[in-house]
């Protein structure tokens, strides 16, 4: 636990979408430590209860983002579990690698649908409860590429898509600043997530990571946590529609 209430997430009800590895399930584990209570989603049943079952109160939901009724489902169980949501962290996303040229409408509606649509049926959902109680805080998961093109990894629907996750991040904190809902995003560099799995034992990509990153080296996942501890806490109550940086340097230079 911790001992400055600043940072205090104790008790808070978590709703993390992707939660079954990487990220998601990095996230659930920071916020279960400081005693959070946490809602893990994602889309497999099996890793989600094996997750579930070494934290002391999560709720393990299955949840696919792409669909709409899946999303607000997910929302009314939380609910109807622990009374609120406090907390949403939308984390949850899928990325095709190719060159624009080839890529089809349906790969690239594919990754809008989990991306972006996801994302918005989400905070929406969340956000319609928060705004009953006059507070919440909405953190989504946006990336690098969302705030400067992919290049040489050619992922045109992934990071248009995370492009408009920090502009849509933005229109939601206008709307609902004066409503008690705060909405933020983080935009991580490359951590070692299933998205990112090819990078780690190809010697190449690792190298051109070092080079291209200021720190010259990948992030681990516990060094996203002092972002989402800050985003989801009373120490960032003045803090929306900001987007957060978590990159080692990367869109510094």
């Amino acid at each position: 636990m911790l001992s400055d209430p600043l940072f205090d997430v104790s008790d808070r009800v978590v709703v993390i979408t992707g939660a079954s590895s990487g990220i998601g399930e990095s996230a659930a584990r920071c916020f279960s430590k400081r005693g959070a209570k946490v809602v893990l989603a994602a889309r497999r049943k099996e890793a989600l209860a094996t997750i579930a079952a070494t934290l002391p109160h999560a709720l393990p939901v299955v949840c696919e983002v792409s669909d709409p009724a899946s999303c607000r489902d997910l929302v009314a169980k939380s609910v109807d579990s622990y009374g609120a949501i406090d907390v949403l962290v939308n984390n949850a996303g899928m990325s095709h690698v190719g060159p624009a040229e080839n890529e089809s409408v349906e790969s690239f509606q594919d990754v809008l649908a989990t991306n972006l649509i996801g994302t918005f049926v989400l905070a929406q959902s969340a956000a319609q409860h928060m705004i009953r109680v006059g507070s919440g805080s909405i953190i989504n998961v946006a990336s690098i590429f969302g705030l400067a093109g992919s290049g040489a990894i050619k992922q045109a629907s992934y990071a248009a898509s995370k492009g408009a996750v920090v502009n849509l991040t933005r229109e939601l904190a206008a709307q609902w600043a004066r409503r008690g809902v705060r909405v933020n995003t983080i935009a991580p560099a490359f951590f070692a997530t299933e998205l990112t799995t090819g990078m780690w034992s190809d010697e190449r990509s690792l190298a051109w990571l070092r080079r291209r990153t200021p720190m010259g080296r990948p992030g681990t996942l516990e060094e996203l946590h002092g972002a989402l501890v800050y985003l989801a806490s009373d120490a960032s109550s003045y803090v929306t529609g900001s987007v957060l940086p978590v990159d080692g340097g990367w869109t510094a230079v």
